[in-house]
């Protein structure tokens, strides 16, 4: 069978649907299991609403895994993102809300946030060599701390005339399918393009691999990892203004926890925390299956609790996978 395969695999559109097939074949399987079951068991889960709600949800951790996916490649991790999500759009909330500014001066200020603090975070680990764990945990409090600062502990609601068009953002639709799904699928399109079309996204790779070897083959493995965490702040910072518009106020307090669902989704996609690895089609199932696993649960009835257990097991499974994979690689810097 594989031999009849691989006769098709230079073709260009064919060979790609069989190399993504091979290569996520074990994540699939899993993904049609879950679907299979949740059909049975979850009432209400084959119906077009709860498809819909099932791509806007997915829609935030989609992006925050984006920031993970590439952060893991460097063999480093985003602890950031839940925490830049709050800041971001709490921040853009006020800017119309308190200051008056124009709808995307204030959408563009937001960006800014995620863009100041993905950068810090890079340049941090870059200089310093302290562990990106240690740096982005820390950013993540920083981050946390100036949401509810800026807030004073509370949701800031927005009720300027920006209202109507803002809630569009999060809230609207492109023949009938949510906006938000779409803003995920055109980033994990452009992740794709620019991993495996572009020379910065070969360098990921090679910098994430051996760093050694990439900075000896000419690349500057300090530019490369500063503009990796920065991509993932700038995408936190965005899922954070789509979050806000949905609920039309800034919350201090959302995303608690965000990123262990963006963990979960990209090492089950089969990101090795060895770095150099990483499967965009991967990572974009293991969101699917996280997404499905919480609206399954909520579905059956299962106490929300369940969700935290479940998501926790598969970090570990799939994690202790990567390291039997991998055994005998050694790893010194990030």
């Amino acid at each position: 069978m594989s031999s009849t395969l691989e006769r098709f695999e230079d073709m260009p559109v064919i060979g790609s649907i069989i190399k993504y097939f091979n290569d996520n074949l074990g994540i699939l399987i899993g993904l049609t299991g879950m679907l299979v079951f949740l059909s049975i068991f979850a009432e209400n889960f084959l119906t077009v609403s709860n498809g819909l709600n099932v791509l806007r949800a997915i829609s935030t951790n989609g992006l925050l895994a984006i920031g993970v996916m590439l952060s893991i490649m460097l063999a480093g991790i985003d602890l950031t993102g839940g925490a830049l999500l709050a800041v971001s759009g709490v921040v853009t909330v006020m800017c119309m809300q308190s200051f008056g500014l124009n709808m995307w001066v204030s959408i563009m200020l937001g960006l800014v946030v995620g863009m100041a603090a993905g950068s810090a975070n890079g340049a941090i680990i870059a200089f310093t060599g302290i562990h990106p764990f240690v740096v982005t945990l820390a950013m993540q409090s920083i981050c946390r701390g100036s949401a509810y600062l800026l807030a004073d502990g509370k949701p800031v609601p927005l009720e300027t005339a920006d209202k109507e068009a803002y809630s569009l953002i999060g809230n609207g639709d492109l023949f009938g399918v949510p906006l938000p799904a779409i803003y995920v699928l055109v980033a994990f399109l452009g992740l794709y393009v620019f991993l495996n079309k572009t020379r910065t996204g070969r360098h990921i790779y090679a910098v994430g691999g051996n760093p050694k070897a990439a900075r000896f083959s000419g690349i500057s493995t300090t530019k490369v990892k500063i503009l990796v965490w920065s991509i993932s702040g700038v995408l936190a910072a965005f899922a954070g203004i789509v979050l806000s518009a949905r609920m039309t106020s800034g919350q201090p307090t959302q995303g608690v926890a965000y990123e262990t669902d963006a963990i979960a989704a990209v090492v089950l996609g089969g990101t090795s925390f060895f770095g150099g690895v990483g499967r965009v089609g991967g990572v974009f199932i293991g969101v699917l299956i996280i997404g499905l696993i919480s609206n399954g649960l909520t579905l059956m009835h299962v106490n929300s609790f369940w969700q935290y257990v479940v998501k926790g097991v598969i970090i570990l499974v799939a994690v202790y996978f990567d390291m039997q994979k991998n055994k005998g690689s050694v790893r010194t810097e990030v």
